[in-house]
């Protein structure tokens, strides 16, 4: 167990390094703006702040419902570390929940949750109004919007410079069109794992947008409305988050114990690995070189999902080992045949 050691030594210094490019921050603070004055509405405000945490971490619109949660939603301070108040427009509630306190009372609630380590997103979203067409880029104004819809659904979404390069390519027709390759060859330089094309018009006074995500061969389509581009992006990014979910939360009764093993080990693949397998229950099982084993609590075409994430390839089940011939004894009694040592029948993938 010394690679482990070593392993275990180092990992919380490394854990930050690994996990900048698909953990969602922020994901047990939640903001949620105030209908009106004083306490009462602050109170609502808070309880409309869980709702939206339970959806983030559940991907399921009842999940919040849940006759199992009825006293945490009578009492939601049980699970908040602080509420505090964010001037607007508009004024909002900024509720910080206690992730441990959290998961443990929605896991007693019998719902199966949603780790931070989530695909990340390039979001080409066109903007179009009388004015014309704007692609959003990283440093623009109209930005901000999506950036807040993302983490206010729990999604990391990433966004391209808009040069005049990308500008040309993501155009309306292409962002609207099935062929998603020239999208995919102009996202290649940020290295997303999903690629979303969202082409939003205004008229009639409000914004209608049609959407696409591609996250490997996964395709999913869609449209959403809104009063404004604040509450069209929040809605693309609420349809997003729950076609994502049920790829990668496991139902309760859906789970098993598996095993799986993954070559091709060192310190920050470790950090890496333990961020990704958390959702799972992950308990180190062995250590062979640079191949380690664990024993996890999940689903396995979920766990592949995941680990996909992290760029990990499955790798072919190990072929069953055949027992070697002995010749019969001269007496003409079979002699006792060897133990034939089993293969491992659980998942195997590397680096």
């Amino acid at each position: 167990m010394r690679l482990f050691n070593t392993l275990a030594a180092g990992c919380l210094a490394l854990i930050s390094l690994a996990a900048q490019a698909e953990t969602v921050s922020g994901l047990y603070q939640v903001r949620e703006p105030l209908q009106g004055q004083g306490a009462e509405a602050r109170t609502q405000a808070t309880g409309k702040a869980l709702e939206t945490l339970v959806l983030r971490l559940t991907g399921d619109p009842k999940a919040a419902q849940s006759p199992a949660l009825a006293e945490l939603r009578k009492d939601p301070q049980q699970i908040i570390n602080q509420v505090g108040t964010e001037a607007g427009p508009p004024e909002s509630v900024l509720v910080e929940f206690d992730p441990g306190s959290t998961e443990r009372a929605l896991r007693k609630a019998g719902l199966a949750l949603w780790g931070s380590n989530r695909p990340s997103i390039l979001g080409w979203w066109l903007n179009e109004n009388a004015e014309g067409s704007n692609l959003v880029g990283d440093g623009q104004s109209a930005a901000q919007p999506l950036r807040r819809a993302a983490q206010h659904r729990g999604l990391p979404l990433r966004l391209p410079l808009a040069d005049l390069q990308e500008q040309l390519v993501a155009n309306a027709k292409q962002v609207e069109g099935n062929d998603p390759k020239p999208l995919r060859e102009a996202s290649e330089r940020y290295a997303a794992d999903a690629l979303l094309a969202v082409h939003a018009q205004e008229a009639d006074g409000k914004w209608q947008g049609k959407w696409q995500l591609w996250l490997g061969d996964q395709h999913e389509q869609g449209s959403a409305e809104g009063a404004d581009q604040a509450a069209l992006a929040d809605a693309v990014m609420l349809a997003v988050s729950s076609r994502l979910a049920p790829r990668y939360v496991t139902r309760p009764g859906a789970s098993s114990q598996q095993q799986v093993q993954v070559q091709g080990m060192n310190l920050q693949r470790y950090a890496e690995l333990s961020r990704v397998l958390e959702p799972y229950g992950p308990r180190l099982q062995m250590v062979e070189g640079s191949t380690l084993t664990y024993g996890v609590t999940a689903n396995r075409d979920q766990l592949r999902a995941q680990l996909g994430l992290a760029k990990l390839q499955e790798v072919p089940a190990e072929p069953a080992p055949v027992a070697p011939a002995v010749p019969a004894a001269a007496t003409g009694v079979s002699p006792e045949q060897p133990d034939v040592p089993k293969p491992f029948d659980g998942l195997r993938f590397r680096w």
